[in-house]
C-alpha cells in the first residue's frame, strides 16, 4: 500500500471536518461576561445534516450527527457521533465515523474522539480501503501575528496528527498493523510508532 496515499484519506476527513467545526466556532456570538455561573453551552444542534460545497458549487462533504454543542466559558465545538461522507480531488468518496469530535476556538487542536472508523467507497477505478483507530489528534500552528498582535495572512501552518492506539490500515492486497501512529500532513511522511505488523497478498491487485 503507498502510505502518501493512506495518509491523504487522514488529511482529507481532518481537514474538511475541521474547516466545518472551525467555521462554526468562529461565528458571532454574544458577549460571554454577560453571564455569570456555571459554564453554559452558547447554542446546540439537534438532528443536523451539513452539506458543503467549493467555490465551484461541487459537494465536498456532508456530516451527519444527533447533537452540536458550543460552549459559551472557552468557544469549543462538541459533536456527538458524527457521520462523515468526503469527496477527494479525485471524486472518490470516503465515509467514517468517530464516537465525538471536540475543537477548541482558535481551530489548532481537534480530536476524532473514541472509535475513529473511515473507508473509501469502492468503484471500477478504485479499491476499498479501510482505517480503524481510536483518539486521533489533529494539531494545526497557531495563525502568525506581527509586532502588534495582528494575524498575518497567507502564512504556512504546519499539520501533525497522532494517536497511541492500536491502527489498521487495509486495502485488497495490504493489511498494515501497529500500535500509535504520527503523521506530518504537509510533509506527507506517516510513522508506525511500534508492534507493526504487516500482511500482503501476493497476486491481488491495488487498484489505487
Amino acid at each position: 500500500m503507498d502510505r502518501r496515499s493512506v495518509l491523504t484519506i487522514f488529511l482529507l476527513a481532518a481537514v474538511a471536518v475541521a474547516t466545518w467545526l472551525l467555521g462554526w466556532s468562529l461565528r458571532p456570538r454574544e458577549d460571554p461576561n454577560a453571564f455569570t455561573g456555571p459554564p453554559r453551552s452558547g447554542y446546540t444542534l439537534d438532528k443536523f445534516t451539513l452539506d458543503a460545497m467549493d467555490t465551484d458549487g461541487s459537494h465536498t462533504f456532508t456530516v451527519i450527527a444527533p447533537h452540536l454543542t458550543r460552549r459559551d466559558d472557552d468557544g469549543s465545538i462538541y459533536v456527538a457521533a458524527p457521520d462523515y461522507e468526503i469527496v477527494d480531488n479525485s471524486s472518490n468518496v470516503w465515509k467514517g465515523t468517530s464516537d465525538s469530535a471536540w475543537v477548541n476556538k482558535d481551530g489548532t487542536i481537534m480530536k476524532l474522539e473514541g472509535k475513529v472508523l473511515m473507508h473509501r467507497v469502492p468503484t471500477d477505478k478504485v479499491n476499498q480501503v479501510d482505517l480503524a483507530t481510536r483518539d486521533l489528534t489533529i494539531t494545526t500552528d497557531p495563525k502568525a501575528k506581527d509586532a502588534q498582535g495582528k494575524i498575518v495572512a497567507g502564512v504556512h501552518r504546519d499539520k501533525r496528527m497522532e494517536t497511541a492506539a492500536p491502527t489498521t490500515i487495509s486495502d485488497a492486497s495490504t493489511i498494515s498493523r501497529s500500535v500509535g501512529m504520527k503523521a506530518d500532513l504537509d510533509l506527507k511522511t506517516i510513522e508506525l510508532l511500534s508492534e507493526v505488523h504487516m500482511i500482503s497478498y501476493p497476486g491481488k491487485q491495488n487498484g489505487g
